[in-house]
């Protein structure tokens, strides 16, 4: 027996419902990476950066979490190559639907209760995304942008509902914008974090100043 349509789950109708120590034999989220591409590159690589906004309060499955990433990952692999970008995928599907599994075959009416005991099975995970929230960021060079917005184009097919494609003012992944971060970088008060950058703080105990 298949799947049953994502349709079915689309909307968020009751509180969230995730996999703990009361609810168990939960199946395996089918997406795994949430980061592809170079995802470890300083932050000074990839300055641009792109989201992929949803414009709906939903439940998005883990399925099509997994298809984005992929139609994403393999367009910027082919347009600008494996080492070129980052792609990280944001929500993480933690809530679990369940299904109340009927029996078809004959005789089956002597077996199955309908309503009766209805409170479902674990049947899969999906993530309660609202308004407003990213579904998948690409940081990349300034060159490739072009790229990025056409792979996170394809990656609108896999979700349902609507989304909408917003170009970042800020530098890469981090929460300052371009003029700010070539600012600070001027001045010396950035720290490298990975991909992210950490702002020096112009007060606080002067030992701390002079071990940097």
């Amino acid at each position: 027996m298949g799947r049953r349509p994502a349709k079915c789950y689309r909307y968020q109708k009751n509180k969230a419902y995730p996999k703990s120590r009361y609810n168990r034999g939960v199946p395996d989220p089918k997406i795994r990476i949430f980061d592809a591409g170079k995802k470890k590159a300083p932050v000074d690589d990839f300055p641009f950066a792109c989201h992929l906004v949803s414009l709906e309060k939903e439940q998005v499955s883990s399925e099509a979490l997994e298809a984005a990433r992929i139609a994403c990952n393999k367009y910027m692999v082919k347009s600008v190559g494996k080492d070129a970008f980052h792609l990280r995928v944001r929500p993480h599907p933690f809530h679990v639907v369940r299904i109340n599994k009927m029996l078809s075959c004959a005789g089956a009416d002597r077996l199955q209760t309908g309503m009766r005991g209805a409170y479902g099975k674990s049947y899969g995970t999906t993530a309660r995304v609202n308004i407003g929230t990213i579904l998948l960021s690409v940081r990349t060079r300034d060159a490739a942008q072009d790229s990025a917005i056409e792979s996170l184009r394809r990656a609108k097919y896999k979700f349902p509902g609507r989304q909408a494609i917003l170009e970042s003012k800020n530098w890469g992944f981090t929460k300052l914008t371009r003029e700010v971060y070539k600012d600070l970088k001027s001045r010396d008060r950035l720290i490298k974090d990975g991909v992210n950058v950490k702002v020096k703080p112009t007060s606080g105990p002067l030992k701390v100043e002079l071990a940097e």
